[in-house]
């Protein structure tokens, strides 16, 4: 059998990245796949997609094709990597055992790795989605509607890929085991080989053509977008995740569906810092609130509430307010708000805030001259005597 240049059949680079491959699939896949191109040789050619996809999306099985080409690292004889073409059912780019690991692992026709059942029900594929969330939504919770895209259970043929009335049928090639098992001479002895059956795709079942079911031409899911409704707990944070069982991509053989995890990113406050269930905020008073005291209001995330300065207070003094910061998530009662309080210093003074500070500095035995008036402050102070 002449040698198969996987890159040249996916029309890629032999340095394409992993996307580049992906890419060059999807499309050739749609143009190739059976239930969609009838021309003569389009089901052999959608196999050699698929066969070449399946070795070089894998770093492992890349690597070895690159040394050695689709033969493998045997004789002329010898099984590759195995053929991971076929269509029905499967998804093309299912990652199945077989080929050049399982001619270690059954050497001699010896105890391999275990296989599992390939009709036994999987489950389907976990989904992220990314929840932007304002601030404040994310201090107390919301409950809002999604919408998203993911693979459901065809609901015409309930998963089995078939029309109603009927069934896949056993494959005619591998007789249900989903792999082909060879046994070779070999000067060491006898050598037994296992890779995945290129008609079903591994899963031991086939549809016939004719028995495809109409709406999702034998694949048993179909791509829709889902909407759901989503309550977000109060106190999420930012990076912080939610698994919703059961809402990602349907299962397979009747295997339950995957979770969905949505991923919260949430935009900050111009007001309050967080951290956890913490809140952070700063607060300017004047000299005359430090020295004397006062009573101002605070901003909280729930509302204005009065917060009593002890005269004497020095700038960058932290107070605590219980309770007033973020619900603990999933627990009981909120988190604290600091509030860290900064003395301004005025950047001018009227001629009346001039002499009071400088009777305040003589009344503390300071001897502050003060910075020489300028002629505005003299035109200042001319007017305000009038």
């Amino acid at each position: 059998m002449a040698e198969q240049d996987y890159y040249d059949i996916l029309g890629v680079s032999k340095d394409a990245s992993e996307k580049d491959i992906k890419r060059a699939y999807r499309r050739l896949a749609a143009k190739y796949h059976p239930d969609v191109n009838h021309e003569p040789g389009a089901e052999e050619k959608f196999k050699k997609i698929n066969e070449a996809y399946e070795t070089l999306s894998d770093s492992q099985k890349r690597a070895q094709y690159d040394q050695f080409g689709s033969a493998g690292p045997q004789d002329a004889g010898g099984q590759g990597f195995g053929r991971f073409g076929g269509f029905g059912g499967g998804q093309a780019y299912s990652n199945f055992g077989g080929g050049f690991d399982d001619i270690f692992s059954q050497f001699f026709g010896g105890g391999g790795r275990t296989r599992r059942d390939p009709t036994a029900p999987r489950q389907g594929r976990d989904l992220q989605y990314a929840m932007t969330l304002d601030f404040m939504d994310a201090v107390f919770g919301k409950t809002t509607t999604i919408k998203y895209d993911r693979d459901a259970e065809c609901k015409t043929c309930h998963g089995t890929g078939a029309k109603p009335g009927k069934s896949p049928i056993t494959c005619p090639r591998c007789h249900g085991a989903g792999v082909i098992t060879s046994v070779r001479q070999t000067p060491l002895g006898n050598m037994q080989t296992q890779t995945t059956c290129p008609e079903c795709n591994g899963t031991g079942k086939i549809i016939k053509p004719e028995d495809r079911c109409d709406t999702c031409h034998g694949a048993g899911h179909v791509h829709e977008r889902h909407e759901l409704e989503v309550k977000v707990p109060a106190g999420v944070d930012d990076g912080q995740q939610m698994r919703l069982q059961h809402q990602g991509d349907a299962g397979e053989n009747g295997g339950p569906a995957g979770d969905l995890y949505i991923v919260f990113r949430v935009t900050p406050s111009r007001e309050f810092r967080r951290d956890g269930s913490t809140i952070y905020v700063d607060r300017d008073i004047s000299f005359a609130q430090a020295a004397l005291g006062d009573e101002v209001k605070v901003k909280t995330v729930h509302g204005d509430v009065n917060l009593k300065i002890p005269a004497g207070t020095q700038s960058e003094t932290n107070f605590r307010l219980r309770g007033k910061g973020v619900p603990h998530l999933n627990g009981n009662g909120n988190g604290d708000e600091h509030v860290t309080v900064h003395v301004k210093t005025p950047k001018s003074l009227n001629k009346r805030q001039r002499e009071a500070m400088l009777a305040f500095a003589a009344a503390s035995g300071e001897d502050v001259k003060g910075v020489k008036k300028t002629v505005l402050d003299k035109l200042r102070d001319a007017f305000e005597d009038k």
